[in-house]
């Protein structure tokens, strides 16, 4: 009866088992930010370099991620960093690649 009376966070929502998991949730934090930055960057044809490479790493760590991930909540904003990975990746390689000319 004590446990139905203890209040959660709204943050805690969707941790179902109420364990910490660091590793996870860096992993969850460093997909967001790769995302959001790959997503950003892909609207400007000149930043080419920066999107497609931060969506590439940002898609290695966010299947990673999804790999080891326990909890609802690290698995649903894993796929919302993962889908902005990709998409910056793809809109960065289409505007010049990885590598942009560097190389070739």
């Amino acid at each position: 009866m004590a446990q139905a009376m203890r209040r959660q966070s709204p943050a805690s929502l969707l941790n179902t088992d109420g364990k910490p998991h660091p590793l996870q949730d860096t992993l969850m934090a460093v997909t967001l930010v790769l995302g959001a930055v790959a997503f950003i960057t892909a609207m400007f044809h000149h930043l080419h370099l920066l999107s497609s490479w931060a969506g590439l790493v940002g898609i290695a760590t966010g299947a990673y991620g999804q790999f080891i991930s326990a909890t609802t909540r690290e698995r649903f904003l894993l796929i919302i960093g993962l889908g902005a990975s990709a998409v910056g990746f793809f809109l960065g390689m289409a505007h010049g690649g990885l590598f942009g000319g560097v190389l070739g």
